[in-house]
């Protein structure tokens, strides 16, 4: 006797897949996933390995930023003290500072005064975040600083291979910047091997703790939007301008319903950034 069941199982949690990338709802066949999803999933695991393994062409990225926004100085390209990829997943501490080579070419570039802003590009451990999504993210973050009455000094762009977020603090140092920003590939996830991470430290220095930086993550194409990243960032420089700090004591609440002028409540705040 033929029997009419289907063949694949669907599960009654489809449907939410259209509002999320994540594995759920696949259905099954047997006892195992039906074969397409299997095969989804297999080529997912391949780009998450590709992203942390493939090289950044910096030479390509460097030209792609002058071009995009007519620099006026040509990115510095810099190195960890890393020397190939191996070293680079097995010694993150390597990964956290410059070699000698990097470290004085920094070191006869910079100026003598400071400057507001350092903006430090590390492939970190998805290059292809770093290449797909610097060009757009920092042309709407420069989109912010020409509509802000202040003005910003920047230090040259620097672009790091084989590096880690911590590195951002001695680049950030060595050019006498009061903040940097560590534009670096996130790891990747199997729905999300182009995430661009975003690092912001006040008072940079060699040796600092995570609890000085700000991150915003996940900003890419299919995550946070480069237009709504650029807005939160710039919202943080500011504040952290102002405050002159950053990380704990710094936070995010660019999304909080905050009630403004005469209308505010007794006691509320109209920083959103800075808890009380």
């Amino acid at each position: 006797m033929t029997s009419n069941k289907p063949i694949v199982v669907e599960n009654p949690w489809e449907r939410l897949r259209a509002f999320t990338d994540a594995r759920i709802g696949l259905g099954r066949a047997g006892v195992s996933l039906p074969t397409g999803k299997l095969l989804e999933f297999q080529l997912a695991h391949a780009q998450a390995q590709d992203a942390v393994h493939c090289p950044l062409d910096v030479e390509a990225l460097a030209q792609q930023l002058q071009e995009a926004f007519v620099l006026e100085h040509e990115p510095l390209r810099l190195h960890s003290q890393v020397e190939d990829r191996a070293m680079y997943l097995q010694r993150p501490d390597f990964g956290r500072k410059l070699n000698d080579e990097s470290r004085e070419r920094l070191e006869a570039v910079a100026s003598q005064s400071r400057v507001d802003l350092a903006v430090v590009v590390v492939d970190g451990l998805s290059a292809l975040a770093v290449q797909q999504n610097s060009q757009p993210f920092l042309k709407a973050l420069y989109q912010q600083f020409e509509q802000d009455s202040a003005e910003w000094q920047l230090a040259p762009l620097a672009i790091v291979e084989q590096g880690r977020v911590a590195i951002g603090d001695e680049i950030g140092a060595l050019l006498n910047a009061d903040v940097v920003l560590v534009m670096i590939g996130e790891r990747p996830g199997l729905s999300s091997p182009d995430s661009l991470g975003l690092y912001m430290t006040w008072a940079p220095e060699p040796g600092l703790k995570d609890d000085r930086r700000n991150c915003i993550s996940n900003v890419r194409p299919a995550g946070l939007q480069m237009d709504e990243a650029a807005r939160r960032l710039f919202l943080l420089l500011k504040e952290a301008r102002q405050k002159k700090l950053s990380g704990v004591k710094l936070k995010d609440r660019s999304e909080d319903n905050v009630l403004e002028g005469d209308s505010a409540a007794p006691g509320s705040t109209q920083n959103f950034l800075v808890a009380d």
